[in-house]
């Protein structure tokens, strides 16, 4: 079982900041293994969905060229203190991840 998503959302006036820490290695599959000199499979997230109180707010695909440990930064609207977030994820395995998050006061 991968690390769980870090996740901090705050309400500043109207609009909330949410910062999301994606916990997860990112293999390229380009990378060889110094132990062994093979390299090692491709392993990342393939898409990501994060949703407020059921409702979609970003949806989204990933490849290999994003770094391991993803963060996603963005704002939005209409939220208030106490709505959850629910970020989730799928990756090239087929391993999947959620977690809940709620939003505070700034």
């Amino acid at each position: 079982m991968s690390e769980p998503i870090k996740i901090r959302a705050t309400l500043q006036g109207e609009i909330t900041d949410i910062r999301i820490l994606l916990q997860h290695p990112m293999e390229t599959g380009q990378r060889k293994d110094p132990a062994t000199g093979k390299l090692v499979p491709a392993h990342f997230i393939q898409t990501f969905l994060v949703s407020a109180n059921g409702k979609p707010l970003v949806e989204g695909q990933t490849n290999t060229a994003v770094s391991r440990n993803p963060m996603l930064a963005f704002k939005a609207r209409g939220l208030k203190v106490g709505d959850k977030l629910l970020v989730s994820w799928v990756d090239s395995k087929g391993e999947q991840r959620s977690d809940e998050g709620v939003v505070g006061a700034a």
